[in-house]
């Protein structure tokens, strides 16, 4: 029998059952097989993707200046890897490519989280 704020072992075991299985885990605590369809719920949360090419300082005199042609500085190199960032967090590096004459990033790298 279960009374509010009381529950019986039985309970506590099947939501434990069912947090697992939403974290990919067993209830073992091992990894368990998942596919892209067990994602299905999620597929449609909107995402911000943003690749950073690089950045630069300047005062808005300066930027008030700038005109069409003028080339603004960036603090990366020809070749180097940009980062790639979802919803503000750091995810990958990547490379820039060109995709039916358009520009487009591939992850070279995906950056783990400590969280």
């Amino acid at each position: 029998m279960s009374t509010e704020g009381n529950f019986q072992l039985q309970d506590l075991e099947s939501t434990a059952d069912l947090v697992a299985s939403a974290y990919g885990n067993d209830t073992d605590g091992s990894p368990s097989a998942k596919s892209a369809a067990d994602l299905e719920h999620v597929f449609d949360v909107p995402v911000q993707v943003s690749a950073v090419l690089g950045r630069s300082k300047m005062g808005v005199g300066e930027l008030l200046r700038m005109s069409p042609g003028h080339v603004l500085e960036l603090d990366r190199r020809v070749g180097e890897a940009i980062d790639i960032f979802v919803n503000d967090r750091l995810v990958a590096r990547g490379e820039v490519v060109l995709v039916d004459d358009k520009l487009g990033v591939t992850m070279t790298e995906i950056i783990k989280s400590d969280r």
